[in-house]
């Protein structure tokens, strides 16, 4: 499968002064299979010299102040400031700022990525957000750990896997439905998209905004999907206010 071609960003259509956000393709970089091309991840076997390069074309091509903020995702719900982030090396599953020049960012392949941020530009968010943070309620932590109330926020929510290609065990469901959240399809599907909007809404985030045509696992030139491939990159969703 070819994944040449330029870098290609994803974005919300947001109309907010000073916050730059965008979800990434797999498109535009130098991995070789089966990372090809823009894996963003140092932990999943790539060369690390690859994912270097396609995060400095990351940096190049978006116009970005600086490297984004990456994080040790471990599918928790620690929530940091981007200030404490040491790059691939601090424990969290989201990341906020109110500083410009600050970029924080979450990579996935599966799970959901969501951008949150202040309708007026004054701070912003990244989360990640599979079925585990979900039940452990990392968007709830996000959403009370900016300065901001919840309805001063917008939110984006990126590309995941889709609901009839995610079948889990009943003890998932059960972890979820003991959590509050309920999208399940024929008790063996998870609507992981749809549980987050859930928990948005439930939480006072109601400017939400969904990409569609964005199942990971079904659009393989596009993303990548853990599911399809175990061995596979990540791609990244990214935000930052600015002061222009």
């Amino acid at each position: 499968m070819n994944h040449g071609g330029p870098i290609q960003i994803l974005r919300p259509g947001w109309d907010i002064r000073g916050v730059d956000a965008g979800f990434t393709l797999r498109t535009g970089g130098v991995s070789q299979p089966p990372y090809d091309s823009l894996n963003l991840a140092m932990h999943v076997g790539d060369d690390p010299d690859d994912v270097r390069e396609n995060r400095r074309r990351l940096v190049e091509h978006a116009g970005l102040p600086e490297e984004p903020r990456w994080l040790k995702q471990v599918h928790g719900n620690r929530v940091v400031h981007a200030i404490e982030v040491e790059r691939d090396v601090t424990e969290a599953d989201a990341v906020w700022t109110d500083q410009p020049g600050q970029v924080c960012a979450v990579m996935v392949a599966d799970c959901v990525p969501i951008l949150l941020a202040a309708k007026d530009g004054s701070c912003v968010a990244a989360i990640h957000a599979g079925w585990r943070g979900l039940a452990a309620g990392v968007i709830e932590r996000t959403v009370h750990s900016l300065p901001v109330p919840s309805a001063w926020l917008k939110a984006c929510i990126g590309p995941s896997i889709g609901v009839s290609a995610y079948e889990v065990g009943p003890e998932v469901i059960e972890q979820l439905r003991s959590a509050g959240f309920h999208p399940v399809v024929n008790s063996t599907h998870l609507d992981l998209s749809a549980s987050a909007q859930a928990q948005l809404a439930r939480v006072g985030v109601t400017a939400l905004t969904t990409l569609p045509n964005t199942c990971t696992f079904a659009a393989p030139a596009d993303f990548y999907s853990h599911r399809k491939a175990a061995k596979t990159g990540r791609f990244a969703a990214f935000i930052q206010t600015r002061t222009d």
